[in-house]
């Protein structure tokens, strides 16, 4: 029997953004307050360590999702010693980076006249790829937690999975939004702010790594809030606030005496696709929706496109185009690459 072989990840050259999901093997619900709060300081050192721009993240209690922007590979092929020597003394510590600068040293008074270079390129390597950043995080994570349990074995899902995100306002926010919701789709919390272990709550409460993230999105894409580009965190939380929430107060519905998820149920949302209605994307958020992390690659109709036409090859000949239009709300401008025909919402 064939065996179908695995395709290679979806990546963009130069700057690239992200929404990648990882899920614990088996579904088992093992992060509690502890292991949550290592990965985000792992999640932190990391993202220093690669250059890579986290702008949002949300972990769970058996899965995580990150929107990271990694760097132009040329950037990070061109960094100099004395970045590299900062990067590694803040995610292996001061002794590593003191070794690795006596191992520079020694380099630079070798006969050899590239030696140094192969050195600092070993580093460079490693940095600013998307894969080898993913693997360091789940890697690492996993070994300090089977030694903080006992536990042996494979603790993640063989591989991640990553939607490509076109970085404009409108695709970034609404991947950001859909990240930062979890915690209220899954009736944890009334409040997202409530939730410690995601961005934006993150940055409520005062991270400064926190709000830069999110500052990224708009500072990028020249989001205005009056006469100013929004560079302030009062200016950027209002904003992002607003499309967190939508329009009006999210209501709780209850039955029995128990209250259920808060916003809109899965169920008045496929009755109300059966109708013909579009929904609004702030009641869409609320569920989860298959496009923002099986849709391969995400943005405006141009974005897509241009990817497929740069990567035909890999689509087969029976495709004619790339873009498709998404289903079951009212996306805008926002189209995918991979069609989903059944089960948009889960």
């Amino acid at each position: 029997m064939d065996i179908p072989m695995r395709l290679p990840r979806i990546k963009l050259d130069g700057i690239a953004n992200y929404h990648c999901i990882s899920r614990i093997a088996g579904q088992e619900h093992v992060l509690g307050d502890v292991e949550k709060e290592f990965f985000v300081k792992l999640l932190r050192k990391l993202s220093i360590y690669h250059g890579a721009g986290i702008l949002t993240y949300c972990v769970m209690s058996n899965h995580f999702h990150l929107l990271v922007e990694m760097p132009d590979p040329l950037t990070t092929a061109a960094l100099g010693r004395e970045e590299i020597l900062r990067r590694v003394g803040i995610l292996y510590g001061k002794d590593a980076a003191e070794a690795l600068r006596m191992e520079l040293e020694r380099a630079a008074s070798s006969p050899s006249a590239t030696r140094e270079e192969e050195i600092l390129d070993r580093y460079r390597k490693q940095m600013g790829d998307l894969s080898g950043f993913m693997k360091q995080l789940k890697q690492r994570f996993s070994h300090w937690f089977n030694r903080r349990t006992g536990r042996k074995g494979t603790l993640w899902e063989d591989r991640f999975k990553s939607l490509l995100v076109e970085g404009d306002e409108n695709a970034l926010l609404t991947v950001a939004a859909y990240i930062d919701l979890n915690p209220l789709r899954a009736g944890l919390v009334r409040a997202i702010e409530d939730y410690r272990w995601c961005g934006y709550a993150s940055a409520v409460a005062g991270n400064h790594q926190a709000r830069e993230g999110l500052g990224r999105i708009f500072d990028r894409t020249l989001w205005v809030c009056g006469e100013d580009h929004v560079t302030e965190w009062e200016k950027t939380g209002a904003s992002y606030r607003l499309l967190l929430y939508g329009e009006g107060e999210i209501r709780e519905f209850v039955e029995e005496g128990s209250p259920l998820r808060p916003g809109f149920t899965r169920e008045q949302v496929e009755e109300e696709v059966a109708r013909g209605g579009k929904l609004p994307i702030s009641q869409v958020l609320l569920l989860k929706v298959r496009y923002l992390t099986d849709g391969v690659v995400l943005g405006s109709a141009d974005f897509v496109e241009g990817f497929y036409e740069r990567n035909r090859a890999r689509f087969g000949k029976r495709r004619k185009s790339g873009a498709r239009t998404m289903r079951g709300a009212e996306w805008g401008d926002l189209r995918v690459i991979h069609d989903l025909r059944n089960d948009v919402f889960r």
